[in-house]
Parts: structure tokens; C-alpha cells; sequence
């Protein structure tokens, strides 16, 4: 096993630096040796993730190197990997991106990646990941860029344009697909907690085999089939579908009927690419105050586990969900392995729509880097549907990108 340097940039953030070392650990076996650099702007938050990581280190003989800095080019330096979750003020920008349009009577769904409120979202994300990207391009530039900062497509989609960097988006959604599934097939109920749907998706994960393409936020579930016997499992799921209670999932029904394919993402992040989504929607939009509750409860158990008596080895012994450190281990390796949603170039990935386009399909990861597989050529609605959501993206990343 090769040791590597992965820098991890927003790694002060309680979601996203905690999954990350929960991987790490899980892979440390395949990355002993290899040093591991937190970064952020925020001082308390990156001295606090350090702290924690340096004693999952010793807690459990991991053999990896933990350093933190707020310099992002000493960060960067000898990096052959690049994690990057970075957002501006990101639950208050959110909050105000989703309330300002609804009080303008403009009714949209999450605000996030779509819709007025994705604009305001791109606007500022695209600017600061560009600022970034200035400083891998200068200090790291043959680093894999593995990145999680939303709205995902657009980023991506400006990483590509406006920069020579190697660069993957990654994102977990394809898990509600496998929940959705889970429930209407009987295999599983409302998870009631996050730790519970984690293990839900492990579980079905090994029961099903769902492959879907699209962009990110809006993919279809394209073939649904058991993970053992390889039986196709559409058209049962088709059945049970019609006896669910008519608030489960009811947009993404709407356009299973209309277009012959089934969103992969719930409701609310379909929503974001569909006018009509407020038809269905509760118009309720994210849970920004239960958000900041299970944050603060994170960081305090983080607090206790860094500087107090909690034991830091109770936040490990599970894989978060996330796939940038198993991509890692794939590269560093060469396993040739299978991944359900990458967000890449399309290169003819997706039937008609533009070469350029970032697009969320399955693919391989090997030594030679990243491969998306081409998929079966989707219905000619759901297709037109996807290409106006590429067009708004074109428009939306230029202003990004040149002020316009």
C-alpha cells in the first residue's frame, strides 16, 4: 500500500470533516502512512477537528499523519488529493435564499440547487470555489479534485471551464433512491434517525442494484433489479407504488406517470428542477432549525470526545456514506471499482444532451483516473427535461464566472 497526502479543505465542518475522518479510519489499513491535512478558515472549528482526529489516531493505532493549518498553500503542498466542502455562511444564506423569493410569491421548493434560490447559491459558491481552485492550480495541480461544495452540477461545470483541474463531484442523494425503493418494496420503514437511514442504505445496498443517471439532484432511476437473482424489480415496485399512501413521494409519481421513469432523489430536490413542484410540495423547505440543533449536538459530543472524556472511537466503526475516500483507495490501488453516481463531463455519457454538460452518472475508478459509463438512451421527456436544467446551468455559470 502507497501512502499519498489528502488535503481536506471545510474540514472545521461538523458534517462534513466528521464523515470524512469516519472514512479514513475505516480505510486505514490501505492509507497507513499517508498524511491527512485539515484545513478551514475558521479557526475554532479547524483546531477542534484536529484535535479530534489526532486522538482517533491514537485511539486506534491508525499510523496516519493529522496536521491542521488555516494556510491553504502550506495545505496544499505535496497534495495528491483534494476534498473540497466550502459554502458561504451556508445555513443563513440558505435560509434567506429560500425566503425571499416565496415572500415575492415565487413558489419554489428547497432553494438550494434550483430554481431563484440556486442562482444566488451559484453566484456566491462558483466565486469562492474558483478562488480556491487558483491556489490548487498553483501549488497542487495534478491533485484529483474530489468535490461536494453545491450546487454540485454548476460547480463542477465551472472547475471544468474555467480551470485545467482534474475534478469529480460527489454526492450521497442515490441514497434516497435506495430508501424510496426500500420502502415501497416493504423492505425497510421511515428511518427515524440519521444513524438508522445509514444503516438502511447499507443494508439495501446489498439487497438492490439501482442505477440512475441524470444531474445531480434530478436523476432517474433507469434499472432496478435484485442485487442476488438480477431479476428486474421495476415492474413490482411500479405495483406497489400505486398502493402508497397519496403523500408518499407524490411528485416524483407525477413524473414517474408522465415521463416512465422514477427520480432517484425524493420529492424535495426534484422538486428544484420542475416549475409545477409547488403543486405537490408542502412548500416547507429545508429543516433549517432542526439542521443547527443536530450541528451544535455534534460538536459538543466532538468537544467532549477532543478535550473531554468522551470516547473518540464511538464516532467510528462505520463508513459515512460518502465516497470520496473509498474513490481514493480505488486511484491509490487500481481496483477497477464500480461507483453509482459520479458527476463528470458528460463525453457522450448521457444521450442528447451536450458533451460538456456535467452530468451524475455510474462509472469505474481505476489508476487510469475516472470513467463515466454510457447509459441507455433515457425517454425524450425526461431528456428535455434535463436540457433545459443544462441550459439554465450554462447561463448561470458564465454570469458566475465573468460577472455578467
Amino acid at each position: 500500500m502507497r501512502t499519498t497526502k489528502i488535503t481536506l479543505i471545510g474540514a472545521g465542518s461538523t458534517s462534513f470533516g466528521l464523515s470524512m475522518l469516519q472514512d479514513i479510519f475505516a480505510y486505514a489499513d490501505a492509507l497507513r502512512g499517508s498524511t491527512i491535512t485539515l484545513t478551514d478558515v475558521n479557526i475554532e472549528s479547524l483546531e477542534l477537528m484536529t484535535h479530534v482526529a489526532q486522538r482517533m489516531n491514537t485511539a486506534t493505532g491508525a499510523d496516519l499523519i493529522f496536521e491542521g493549518t488555516t494556510d491553504l498553500r502550506a495545505a496544499l503542498d505535496g497534495a495528491e488529493f483534494v476534498i473540497v466542502s466550502v459554502a458561504v455562511d451556508r445555513i443563513e444564506t440558505w435560509k434567506k435564499d429560500w425566503e425571499i423569493p416565496l415572500k415575492y410569491g415565487i413558489k419554489h421548493v428547497l432553494g438550494e440547487n434550483g430554481g431563484p434560490g440556486g442562482l444566488s447559491h451559484t453566484l456566491r459558491s462558483v466565486r469562492l470555489m474558483l478562488e480556491i481552485a487558483d491556489v490548487i492550480e498553483e501549488v497542487a495541480p495534478d491533485a484529483l479534485v474530489l468535490n461536494f461544495t453545491n450546487p454540485m452540477s454548476r460547480v463542477c461545470l465551472a472547475l471544468e471551464r474555467a480551470t485545467s483541474l482534474q475534478c469529480v463531484g460527489l454526492c450521497h442523494q442515490i441514497s434516497a433512491g435506495y430508501r424510496i425503493v426500500g420502502q415501497v418494496l416493504g423492505m425497510i420503514e421511515k428511518p427515524q434517525s440519521w444513524d438508522e437511514a445509514r444503516a438502511q442504505v447499507e443494508m439495501l445496498q446489498q439487497k438492490l442494484d439501482i442505477k440512475a443517471a441524470g444531474l445531480n439532484h434530478f436523476t432517474f432511476i433507469y434499472d432496478l433489479r435484485d442485487n442476488e437473482t438480477g431479476e428486474d424489480l421495476y415492474p413490482e415496485f411500479q405495483e406497489r407504488l400505486a398502493r402508497m399512501p397519496s403523500d408518499f413521494e407524490p411528485l416524483s409519481r407525477r413524473l414517474f406517470e408522465t415521463f416512465g421513469l422514477f427520480p432517484a432523489t425524493g420529492d424535495g430536490h426534484a422538486g428544484e428542477y420542475v416549475s409545477f413542484a409547488w403543486e405537490t410540495s408542502d412548500l416547507k423547505g429545508f429543516d433549517f432549525e432542526g439542521w443547527v440543533r443536530h450541528s451544535e449536538e455534534i460538536k459538543a459530543r466532538l468537544r467532549q470526545a477532543a478535550f473531554g472524556t468522551e470516547d473518540v472511537r464511538k464516532f467510528l466503526g462505520h463508513t459515512s456514506g460518502e465516497r470520496a475516500i473509498p474513490i481514493i483507495d480505488a486511484v491509490l490501488h487500481n481496483k477497477n471499482q464500480y461507483e453509482q453516481a459520479l458527476n463528470i463531463p458528460n463525453r457522450g455519457c448521457i444521450p442528447g444532451l451536450p458533451d460538456w454538460a456535467i452530468v451524475e452518472v455510474p462509472g469505474v475508478v481505476s489508476g487510469a483516473g475516472i470513467s463515466g459509463l454510457q447509459v441507455p438512451e433515457l425517454p425524450p421527456g425526461i431528456t428535455a427535461l434535463l436540457a433545459q436544467q443544462v441550459a439554465v446551468q450554462d447561463r448561470a455559470v458564465e454570469a458566475a464566472i465573468h460577472g455578467d
